[in-house]
């Protein structure tokens, strides 16, 4: 079995041999070399040929925001951030995305516990082995550089009939941050409420809604705790609170939960998806996108069996098979379809067709 072959790219020496030695501490993968500056690893990836680089952003000579960008012009390969600035500067960490980075995570500090850098190792070493599985999946990145979708270029929706009840429930993870933008800012704002949990950290969050907000015609905002939701509106979970949807009265509300995290994750699908039984599920659309694990997909099966309609992003056009996969496996999913088509599907499902 061929290992997975890592190029490191950071200035520090100190971070350049640390994570050296936790990623070969997995035999499946082999750190092929560490380059202190893009422009030594611009070198080493021609001579190296790693299957992914763990990149820095902030760095000498040529940040790593403005060398991803011409990575992924030039030689798209692919690449986990991984910055001290990758917690901090949420908008960086948005922006890699955006270039084509397929996951991120913040180093750890020197004063971190032997429990802590356990547990990031295990984090590392699954997300660069995913990113290693995803390198076929890089042309169904949509270029960084994509104008803004016009009001002439959205679909066409009908008469979607907004009934009172009626909600969009959106699970998504690795390589959800970009979905969730393909799909948002091709729509009206003339759909029922939407709402969103997509697998984020609590700094990224409201920054990650805003960002969708800018591009699309649908109103995005992280979700607040009593929120009335409304149609024409999308409702991004907080990274530090599950998401769920009550009736009260005649209205939908938002409820923020902060206990621990479900499936490992906080927020979860599954708490999201769960919720949506309050209400009438005949009214719900559930859809699960790309991502890694199985967060929601159980409930995304729940929410199928009790009359909901789901749908699922196919295999081809997943940045990660994971979620959606699981779903599909469960047997919760009613229809298959690829990133391109989903929002397509949507209305034309909630227009009765």
């Amino acid at each position: 079995m061929d290992k997975t072959r890592v190029l490191i790219v950071d200035d520090s020496a100190v971070v350049r041999s640390v994570l050296t030695e936790l990623l070969s501490m997995d035999p499946a993968i082999e750190v092929v070399g560490a380059a202190e500056d893009p422009y030594d690893a611009r070198g080493k990836i021609k001579e190296l040929k790693p299957d992914v680089l763990t990149l820095d952003i902030e760095m000498p000579k040529m940040d790593g925001i403005t060398f991803l960008k011409n990575l992924m012009k030039l030689n798209p390969m692919p690449v986990v951030m991984l910055s001290s600035l990758t917690h901090e500067g949420a908008e960086s960490t948005l922006q890699a995305l955006e270039l084509g980075a397929i996951d991120y995570m913040p180093k750890p500090t020197a004063s971190e516990s032997d429990e802590v850098l356990k547990q990031f190792q295990e984090e590392l070493v699954t997300k660069v082995k995913t990113a290693a599985g995803s390198a076929s999946k890089l042309k169904f990145r949509r270029p960084a550089n994509r104008k803004d979708v016009s009001n002439d270029d959205r679909l066409a929706s009908g008469n979607i009939v907004k009934t009172t009840g009626s909600v969009i429930a959106i699970g998504s993870s690795t390589g959800g941050t970009e979905a969730l933008r393909d799909i948002l800012e091709v729509l009206h704002d003339n759909l029922p409420p939407i709402v969103i949990t997509q697998h984020i950290p609590a700094s990224f969050s409201e920054r990650f809604a805003n960002r969708l907000d800018s591009h699309c015609q649908v109103k995005v905002k992280e979700a607040e705790d009593g929120d009335i939701l409304k149609p024409g509106c999308a409702y991004i979970a907080p990274g530090s609170n599950h998401l769920s949807v009550k009736m009260h009265g005649h209205q939908l509300i938002a409820r923020l939960d902060p206990r621990e995290a479900v499936n490992r994750h906080k927020p979860s699908v599954e708490v999201m998806f769960d919720s949506l039984h309050n209400i009438d599920v005949n009214k719900v659309t559930a859809i699960m996108l790309t991502g890694m694990g199985e967060d929601g997909s159980m409930a995304m099966k729940r929410l199928a069996d009790a009359g909901a309609h789901t749908i699922v992003q196919d295999e081809a056009t997943s940045l990660v098979w994971g979620m959606p996969g699981m779903a599909v496996k469960y047997g919760a999913a009613k229809e298959i379809v690829p990133l391109n088509k989903i929002a397509k599907r949507l209305i034309q499902h909630l227009s009765g067709k």
